[in-house]
């Protein structure tokens, strides 16, 4: 039988199967069937144009001559919506299944949509050590573009997809946090249209208010434009050093005492159980032994957390250089350890051989094909959450998760608070150590219930003066919301520069009630 007649025929059982089981049943049930056979080859076209889109504007130096003439089609699309009475709230255009975050906002089809085309790197500073970017410029085009060129940006946070935008108006993070903080804490300058329709740049020293303000504002004090990120120095590999804990109190003594060390260039933690993690710290080096080089980053290499765990179950420590770009990104290709719950043999030797370069499907993609029975079922089932909380509280945290929740492996990265103005900063007058604590899972706690155990988990983060991760779903009140965060300099900013009328305040955008 020929390869067409054989296609054929697999195709037409296919078929038969799922109309036999019924379309709804094999997209809840065998999501991995639809999502190997479409949304993979489909991720992999939107990489292959992306990255020929990205190459063939720095070569011919579009992005800079260009980027002028897009931000005043943005500021005219502000004024038209002013000509026209200013009757909806703004926001800005790109559909909501392109996001990250595992939710759609609702306000998208009723807010006035300013349309954003900004996706370019628009100069590399070397002599001030700065990279100038547009912001829907993602993580893994960013380094891609830095890192030939001997820089990398201090906070390279997971997933390739991130984009600078998201990563400013909401938050981002790495191991590296430690020692550099947030993602916004690397940046040293902004460009905004504001409801006016006036382009402004803030700094520390230049519109400072507006600078501190618009981290985690999520575009309702302004439209990003631009973002000036540090440079620092690349090198070739990260030195890593594998240490297996066990015993809770041993597991957060060892990560605060490896957080704080100025020396390590990275910390990790991730938490198998409630006794049981592996403590990862790392170096920048241009030296590297050759015998224990690791490109984790290879489409047939192991998932990173499935290989973080083999030095937990064999109770070794170990000592690894990985190439920088594939530590960047590690957890990319099983989006942490989401994929195992999409595609559960994805980490089989044979699949990623076979297909593991078409992996990971874009979470964009998945959302947009998710459907009403797996959104529901993903919802009260699965939990995506980031809580960042003071180290101090590390320990209380970790049982009031495995309590509340019951989901593992745990993510541990740890990052200093600076007391700057904001929404977000430490409770006393200095900078404090914090640490953000991933879930990302199925649930195991018996009568989990997704609103009653969130709220009680957003509770206990408030009264330890932690925050949540605005991607994620928040049950909180308004009032509640505004009390693990400040909202003084973002009211007052808002009063100020008339955002009343123009934007929706930032708990209207992303609470529970507005996102399906």
């Amino acid at each position: 039988m020929s390869p067409v007649w054989s296609l054929g025929a697999g195709l037409l059982l296919l078929l038969l199967w799922v109309r036999h089981r019924g379309l709804e049943a094999v997209l809840v049930h065998h999501r991995w069937v639809f999502v190997c056979l479409f949304l993979l080859p489909l991720s992999v076209l939107f990489d292959v144009y992306y990255q020929l889109r990205a190459w063939a504007v720095w070569r011919l130096h579009s992005a800079p001559r260009q980027h002028a003439q897009r931000v005043r089609h943005i500021q005219a699309q502000v004024r038209e919506w002013k000509n026209e009475g200013s009757k909806r709230y703004m926001c800005t255009g790109r559909p909501g299944w392109l996001t990250v975050s595992l939710r759609v906002g609702k306000y998208k089809k009723t807010h006035k949509n300013i349309m954003i085309n900004l996706m370019d790197v628009l100069e590399v500073d070397s002599e001030r050590q700065v990279v100038r970017v547009e912001p829907l410029v993602t993580m893994g085009q960013l380094t891609a573009h830095l890192n030939p060129m001997g820089w990398t940006i201090p906070v390279v946070p997971e997933l390739d997809d991130l984009t600078v935008g998201g990563l400013i108006m909401g938050t981002g993070i790495e191991s590296s946090s430690h020692i550099y903080g947030l993602f916004q804490h690397t940046c040293v300058a902004y460009e905004l249209v504001l409801a006016d329709g006036s382009l402004v740049r803030c700094s520390p020293t230049e519109n400072s208010d507006l600078f501190y303000a618009v981290p985690w504002s999520c575009g309702t004090l302004g439209f990003l434009v631009a973002a000036e990120i540090q440079m620092i120095p690349a090198k070739k590999y990260v030195k890593i050093h594998y240490e297996p804990v066990r015993g809770l109190q041993k597991i957060c003594e060892k990560f605060t005492e490896e957080s704080k060390k100025k020396e390590n260039s990275f910390v990790e933690g991730l938490v198998y159980s409630l006794e049981e993690a592996v403590i990862m710290t790392g170096v920048l080096t241009d030296e590297a032994e050759q015998s224990k080089i690791n490109r984790i980053g290879n489409y047939y290499k192991p998932w990173f957390f499935k290989h973080v765990e083999k030095y937990l179950k064999s109770d070794r420590t170990g000592i690894e250089y990985i190439p920088s770009r594939h530590y960047y990104h590690r957890h990319t290709r099983s989006i942490f350890w989401e994929l195992q719950d999409i595609i559960p043999f994805g980490n089989n030797p044979f699949f990623r051989y076979l297909f593991g370069w078409m992996v990971p499907p874009k979470i964009s993609l998945l959302k947009l094909t998710q459907g009403e029975a797996i959104r529901k079922l993903y919802e009260q089932h699965h939990v995506v959450q980031d809580m960042l909380v003071p180290m101090k509280s590390l320990e209380k945290s970790i049982q009031t998760f495995h309590v509340d929740l019951n989901v593992y492996p745990l993510w541990l990265c740890p990052f200093i608070l600076p007391n700057n103005p904001g929404m977000v900063h430490p409770k006393g007058d200095e900078a404090e150590l914090y640490v953000d604590i991933g879930a990302y899972g199925e649930p195991k706690r018996k009568q989990f219930e997704a609103r009653a155990s969130m709220r009680q988990m957003e509770k206990f983060v408030r009264s330890v003066h932690g925050f949540q991760m605005l991607y994620a779903d928040c049950y909180m009140t308004r009032e509640e919301f505004w009390d693990m965060f400040d909202g003084s300099l973002y009211h007052k900013l808002r009063e100020q520069m008339n955002c009343k009328d123009a934007f929706p305040e930032v708990y209207d955008k992303i609470c529970k009630a507005a996102r399906h």
